[in-house]
């Protein structure tokens, strides 16, 4: 499914494909396997030098751990989730995750998540704005 999204990436790692759809990059290394969001020269897992590969991460995990932030920036609507995810394939993500109420009965470690790519809220100089990655909670994939 090719969606086009307005706006420049809010990160250094998330790139737009040919078909204007957003993704997250990251490396892999070649020797132990380990998984980086971004670009790296070395592996952080076994030190090795110049053997990590550039990939397109997945846009599926587990929720891993969070937190419901109470307190934030002027403007930054609270409470939030500020989740950390795990990806399949490798690699852990930080984000906000949506559509699902800042509740601990309401989340489980683990459960299935998706990401999702939207309006930072965020705009530049010029009046340009922002994408950004966020989790939604994946209703797809039961396991």
């Amino acid at each position: 499914m090719s969606q086009s999204h307005p706006g420049m990436p809010a990160t250094s790692y998330t790139r737009i494909d040919a078909t204007g759809v957003p993704y997250l990059e990251g490396s892999r290394c070649d020797v132990c396997g380990a998984v980086f969001l971004g670009q790296r020269e070395h592996c952080g897992r076994c030190a090795t030098r110049e053997r990590m590969q550039v990939i397109r991460l997945s846009d599926r995990g587990r929720l891993y751990s969070y937190t419901i932030v109470y307190r934030s920036y002027a403007g930054v609507p609270v409470p939030f989730i500020s989740a950390i995810v795990d990806l399949d394939g490798g690699g852990t993500v930080k984000g906000t995750l949506l559509d699902v109420a800042p509740e601990p009965a309401k989340l489980q470690f683990g459960m299935r998540v998706r990401m999702v790519f939207r309006d930072a809220g965020l705009v530049n100089a010029e009046g340009a704005g922002y994408i950004a990655h966020f989790f939604v909670p994946d209703g797809d994939v039961h396991d």
